[in-house]
């Protein structure tokens, strides 16, 4: 499957690569984001859904787990967007308890920080996106593992 790597010189930056994440969004989409603490990851889910039209604070799952914003979008049925934070997952249990299995869904979008916490949990990520921290900066890596995850990247690489 297909890569495609990118620089991002601060913050700004990734709020606008979440803009150019958002024109690649579509139902069922499962993405995982990698990377240490301070890495951007909530960041690039803010621009994504800033971009998607939501207007509200957009805050990291940490304590919650997941959080969930419902966007308008111009079929009959709104898009959920899942924003799990696993950082302090540690219970397989915990998951099949919360009914996460359910989120994942053709209706969703589900974006997971620290997917390796439950990866015995998870469906397979159609994109992955690492962050790599770069002074000055971030660079991230995103990785394709199915035909969606490559119609996303497609997606990407026309905006950028």
């Amino acid at each position: 499957m297909d890569n495609f790597t990118l620089d991002l010189a601060d913050e700004a930056a990734t709020l606008a690569f979440g803009a150019v994440l958002a024109i690649a969004i579509q139902p069922s989409l499962t993405i995982y984001l990698h990377g240490d603490l301070g890495a951007g990851k909530t960041t690039l889910v803010r621009g994504l859904l800033h971009a998607l039209g939501y207007v509200g604070k957009v805050k990291s799952p940490t304590y919650t787990l997941v959080e969930c914003y419902e966007i308008a979008v111009k079929s009959t049925q709104p898009l959920n967007i899942y924003h799990f934070d696993l950082y302090r997952f540690h219970d397989d249990e915990e998951w099949e308890a919360a009914g996460f299995r359910d989120y994942f869904n053709a209706n969703s979008v589900c974006l997971i920080e620290w997917p390796e916490k439950a990866q015995q949990c998870l469906p397979l990520p159609d994109l992955d996106i690492i962050f790599s921290i770069q002074e000055p900066g971030r660079t991230i890596k995103l990785i394709a593992h199915t035909p969606l995850g490559q119609q996303s990247i497609s997606a990407i690489k026309a905006k950028s």
